[in-house]
């Protein structure tokens, strides 16, 4: 059974439509990767999946023991988002407020969490330290690990790579596939790195005029012109 389909999916703002009839299932312990030019409905998408907008049509089903409220999600960073005052301790707990309820305190169990999602993304030194104060890899970890504080089982992640320099982007791309590898935590990434998703991802969703969705190999099979002799992404 599948972590998560789509059926017949149309995303959009204010009734205008950007993505129509979109069709694709994920299973846990994959590596979805999703491309498109700007302005495609990418993130549109990924909100809608997460229930921060509602989609004009269709249907968003979770299963395999998958509930909503156990999507872990990485958005793009906005430029208050990186100047935010508080500890990476805090930042990174923030993400255990699914799993309170209504209690105004995290338990044992949350804070022992949050300690080994930092352990896990290599930020537990960093803990006492101001946010804002951090290197953009450094922040970027710190999301991560708050994410995972809400899944062991999906993560979404909307271009966690963007304005990293290409040693960090290394370093985090590594993370997420040991992630997605040794964890076996599913991945659904927005990336503008063509050539990224084709080197980490199990399956590509392409959104254009048309919509493309299925496992890489099929990717590079339907358009062979994006992966050069040399094996470099156009």
């Amino acid at each position: 059974m599948a972590q998560l389909t789509c059926q017949k999916l149309c995303v959009g703002y204010d009734g205008k439509s950007v993505l129509q009839d979109l069709d694709f299932e994920v299973f846990a312990g994959d590596y979805l990767c999703i491309v498109g030019e700007n302005g495609s409905g990418k993130s549109t998408l990924m909100k809608t999946i997460l229930g921060l907008q509602m989609p004009i049509s269709g249907r968003i089903l979770t299963g395999d023991g998958l509930r909503k409220n156990e999507i872990g999600y990485l958005p793009q960073q906005t430029v208050v988002q990186k100047d935010f005052p508080a500890s990476v301790r805090e930042i990174v707990l923030s993400g255990c407020q699914g799993r309170c309820g209504s209690r105004p305190f995290y338990n044992g169990e949350e804070k022992k969490l949050a300690a080994d999602a930092m352990e896990k993304m290599q930020v537990a030194s960093l803990a006492k330290r101001c946010y804002r104060t951090l290197s953009g890899g450094q922040q970027q970890r710190v999301l991560l690990a708050r994410a995972l504080c809400a899944t062991q089982k999906m993560l979404l992640l909307d271009e966690p790579v963007s304005g990293l320099d290409p040693k960090v982007t290394a370093e985090m791309y590594a993370l997420i596939q040991k992630l997605n590898y040794e964890d076996s935590i599913t991945v659904v990434m927005i990336s503008h790195d063509l050539n990224a998703a084709l080197q980490y991802a199990s399956h590509i969703l392409h959104i254009g005029d048309s919509a493309f969705f299925g496992t890489k190999a099929a990717y590079l099979n339907e358009f062979p012109q994006v992966w050069q002799k040399d094996g470099e992404a156009q």
